[in-house]
C-alpha cells in the first residue's frame, strides 16, 4: 500500500527514533544501516526536515536526528509528505477520483480497507514501530485506537 519512498522514509524515521538520546546519526550511515540508495535518502531527508519531521546537526557528532519525540511523530505525518493520503481519495482500480456518487466496482470493498488503513496511520507513531531499546525488539504496542 506505500510507495517505496514512504517505505524508506519510515525505515530512516525508525532509525533515528531508535538511536540512543536522540542524537543524530550521519547520512551515509542512515543509507548503509537502512539499505537506501545515498542519493535517494538525501531527497528524502530533505523534504522531511521541510516537513519538520528531522533537522541536521553539524560539526562533530552531528547528522540527521528527529526534530520532535518519535511518540510524537504520527505515521500519516510522514506518508502524507510523500503521498498526501488525507486530500486524495485514491480508487483501487485508477480511475481517478471514486466516490459514492460514481463508484467503480470496487469501491465499496475499498472504502472499508483504505478507512482501516488511514485510522491506522494516524493512531500509531514512530515510538510504536521503532524496536525497544530495553530488549532490541520491535514494539508490540500497534494498534487500530489511540
Amino acid at each position: 500500500m506505500l510507495s517505496t519512498t514512504s517505505q524508506y522514509a519510515l525505515r530512516a524515521l525508525v532509525r533515528l527514533a531508535s538511536e540512543p538520546g536522540g542524537g543524530a546519526v550521519l547520512g551515509r550511515d542512515l543509507a548503509k544501516e537502512c539499505d537506501i540508495p545515498a542519493n535517494y535518502l538525501s531527497k528524502l531527508l530533505w523534504q522531511l526536515r521541510n516537513a519538520g519531521l528531522v533537522s541536521t546537526v553539524r560539526g562533530s557528532g552531528g547528522g540527521y536526528k528527529l526534530d520532535r519525540p518519535a511518540g510524537e511523530i504520527r505515521l500519516m505525518e510522514v506518508v502524507e509528505v510523500f503521498e498526501g493520503l488525507r486530500h486524495r481519495p485514491t480508487c483501487l482500480l485508477g480511475k481517478g477520483e471514486c466516490s459514492d456518487a460514481e463508484a467503480c466496482s470496487a469501491h465499496h470493498a475499498w472504502k472499508k480497507l483504505r478507512a482501516t488503513y488511514i485510522e491506522f496511520l494516524g493512531a500509531n507513531t514512530l515510538a510504536d514501530i521503532a524496536p525497544r531499546a530495553d530488549s532490541g525488539e520491535k514494539a508490540s504496542r500497534l494498534s487500530g485506537t489511540r
